[in-house]
Order: C-alpha cells, then sequence, then structure tokens
C-alpha cells in the first residue's frame, strides 16, 4: 500500500524536513527583527510595503502576533525598563518566569488598551489589520496547520510545533531573560541589557541586545567589528533589492584636532555619542587607575571592587552602593575617577540645561580633568575635546 500520501506534496527526505523547519523559523525572526522591531517600532528602517505585508502575513499566521500589540509592549519596555511596569523585565520577575512565561507576560500587556493606545500609535490600521488580523487573531494558526499537514504529512505536525514554540521560547524568554541577565555588555546604559553573543545568527540579531539598548534606534545591532548581526545581513541584501531604506544607525565618534575653547558642536558631540564616551572613559581611565590603585593598596582593596566602579549606578543595589561609598572613602583617586563620571552624565541625564550651561559644564569639567593631576584623566580631558559631529552627506 502507496502511503506517500501520509509525507504530503513534497514527500521530503528527513534533513529536507529539518532544512524548511529552519527556513520557516528564521523567516519568522526576520519578520520579528526587521518589520516588527526595526521598521514598526524604532523606525530605524523603512520596508517596502509589499514586505510589510508578507511579514505580518506570516507572523499572523506563524504566532498570531497584531503589529499595534507587539509594537506598544516592546515601546514600553524601552520606557519603563527594569522597573515594575516594565512588561517583562528578569531583574523584577526573576529570570525563570521570563524564559517559561515569557509568551504569558507579553500577552498581559498586549491585552491592556491603556498600551495598546499609549504606545502603540503609528501602527497599521488598513482593513485588513482590522477585520482579518485582529479580528481573527488565532485563524491564522489554524491556516498554519491545515498548509503544513497538505505540504508535509505527519511530518508536518513537528514542523508548525516548531513554529509555534520558536517566538515564545527563543524571542520572548531567550532575548527578553536571558538577555537582561547573562552575556556581555559593551556599553553601560540604565538597564541591564546584555549581549547574549556576540554572533546574532539564529534569532536574526537580536542577540545583540545590549547594543540595541545602548542604540535603540539604530538599524544596525552589531557595533564590534567581531560581532556578526544577521539581520543587518538581509537589510542589505533588501535595500539592495529596493525594497528596504536604513533610516538611522548608531553613531560613529568623529575627531577632530582639540579644541583650545569648547563651543556648542562639541558640546553636541559628546552628548550624541555618549555612549562610546562612556565606555571609552571606562578603559581608559576607570579600568587604568583601578589597576594601579589595586596594586599599591596591596590587600586593602578587592578585586570586586572592579565591577562597582564599572557599572552604571542606577543598577547598583543597596548593598552595592553602601561597599562603593566606603571604598570611594578610603581612596580619593578612585574617588576623583568616580566622580567625573557622574559629572560627566549629567550632560545628558535629561536636566533641563541651556546651551550656554552646557558649555560652560564641559568647560568647568576638563578643567577639573586638568587639574586632577591624574595622567589617564588629563588625557581623556583631552580627547573631549576633540569630538566632533559627523559630517552630513552632501
Amino acid at each position: 500500500m502507496n502511503l506517500d500520501f501520509l509525507y504530503g506534496v513534497f514527500n521530503l527526505s528527513f534533513w529536507g524536513y529539518v532544512l524548511v523547519t529552519f527556513v520557516f523559523i528564521q523567516i519568522t525572526f526576520m519578520g520579528v527583527t526587521l518589520y516588527l522591531h526595526r521598521d514598526a517600532t524604532h523606525r530605524s528602517l523603512d520596508l517596502h510595503p509589499a514586505l510589510r505585508h508578507f511579514f505580518r502575513f506570516w507572523l499572523w499566521m506563524t504566532s498570531g502576533i497584531v503589529t499595534k500589540e507587539w509594537v506598544a509592549v516592546h515601546r514600553k519596555h524601552h520606557a519603563r525598563c527594569e522597573t515594575a511596569e516594565d512588561p517583562h523585565s528578569p531583574v523584577i520577575v526573576g529570570l525563570k518566569k521570563v524564559l517559561l512565561e515569557g509568551a504569558e507576560l507579553y500577552q498581559a500587556a498586549a491585552r491592556d488598551p491603556e498600551v495598546t493606545e499609549k504606545f502603540g500609535r503609528g501602527t497599521p490600521d488598513d482593513w485588513m489589520e482590522r477585520n482579518v488580523y485582529m479580528k481573527y487573531r488565532n485563524m491564522g494558526i489554524v491556516l498554519l496547520i491545515v498548509v503544513d499537514l497538505v505540504l508535509f504529512g505527519i511530518p508536518g505536525i513537528i514542523i508548525m510545533s516548531a513554529q509555534l514554540m520558536a517566538n515564545p521560547l527563543l524571542a520572548a524568554g531567550v532575548v527578553n531573560g536571558i538577555g537582561h541577565y547573562y552575556g556581555y555588555r559593551n556599553f553601560e546604559c540604565a538597564d541591564a541589557a546584555r549581549n547574549v553573543v556576540p554572533w546574532g545568527l539564529l534569532l536574526a540579531g537580536e542577540e545583540l541586545h545590549n547594543n540595541h539598548h545602548a542604540f535603540p534606534s539604530s538599524a544596525k545591532f552589531s557595533v564590534q567589528r567581531w560581532e556578526v548581526d544577521i539581520g543587518w545581513f538581509y537589510i542589505r541584501i533588501f535595500k539592495a533589492l529596493g525594497l528596504a531604506r536604513v533610516l538611522r544607525t548608531a553613531p560613529e565618534p568623529a575627531k577632530v584636532a582639540p579644541r583650545v575653547q569648547i563651543d556648542l558642536e562639541n558640546v553636541r558631540a559628546v552628548i550624541v555619542n555618549r555612549m562610546h564616551v562612556l565606555r571609552d572613559y571606562t578603559r581608559h581611565v576607570t579600568l587604568p587607575v583601578f589597576k594601579e590603585e589595586l596594586q599599591l593598596a596591596g590587600g586593602a582593596l578587592s578585586r570586586r571592587v572592579r565591577k562597582l566602579l564599572v557599572r552604571e549606578p542606577a543598577l547598583l543595589d543597596v548593598n552595592a552602593k553602601s561597599r562603593l561609598s566606603e571604598v570611594l572613602a578610603a581612596n580619593q583617586t578612585l574617588k576623583t575617577v568616580h566622580e567625573f563620571r557622574e559629572r560627566l552624565a549629567v550632560m545628558w541625564s535629561g536636566a533641563h540645561m541651556s546651551n550656554d550651561k552646557l558649555i560652560q559644564h564641559l568647560h568647568d569639567l576638563i578643567a577639573q580633568a586638568e587639574a586632577s593631576r591624574i595622567k589617564v584623566l588629563q588625557d581623556f580631558a583631552n580627547t573631549l575635546r576633540s569630538y566632533a559631529m559627523q559630517p552630513q552627506p552632501a
């Protein structure tokens, strides 16, 4: 008896089914990162309408995602990150809960009309969105089941299950959970976001979570030369085909000869490149000074203090802040270095300062650094004088 019909229209080999499953999941993550994340949420990318419609349909069919809800939840995540109002922060609710119940946390926020109204503006509101995707959100999954069974037969059940599990497990769980708990940080942004791995291949670049939180409006998630954002590779292909337009990427510091007088362009460049400025300060001032003081102090200074000096102050708990205060009170050099970083951060902390006050603030900071007698701090102050805005393309 011929049972080929049990294996669907294509009747593939084992590895054929594996390849199809992998490709389908990658298309899902491509839709999440390119359409939902970089285009609809942060507007760093402008996709061709045909691509937008394709991804909207694909995501509705494979996950029941509605654009407005996903965008609203993610925007709230950025606006309220690591607070009680964050829809899915492992810092607040624990890593286990986000890993195992990330989809449920997302659904709870997505079903809140106040969240979608406040954070979901500017998302599609056409006939298809109102009358198909939002009205029959589960119909897409039913369609997926039918299509997978017809095309792939019994193996289609496994393919369909993998498609339905991929986004809740890997995106809602791994990126939102591990991406705020384990990994490395290129930038000390004001939240706990981390790069899970330096090669954003499996999740279309979403693994580079710290880079994204440092530069939310950048269409490119990789920053270091050795980092890989496969989503950026997709973007370059679509751009070459006339199907995508890059609107914004992370700023790259421009340097000129150090200025004698601080001016507004200098101030603007320091503020725009603040993440680079803070990273350079850690590398070229904080860590070298700490290493020197560690050698001088003998056993009086612990290596654990390094993390306290480098870490974003807002992320330190009460005990860590207390320990840091004790260390700074006992070491004037470390105190000078730490306080300089805090005064530097005032420039972009949200405090309302006029242009003249910003110029004066940077001028005073540089003068204090030059008078500090700390060589690396003096050198860094000279570097601050050299920051300039990137020239605009003609």
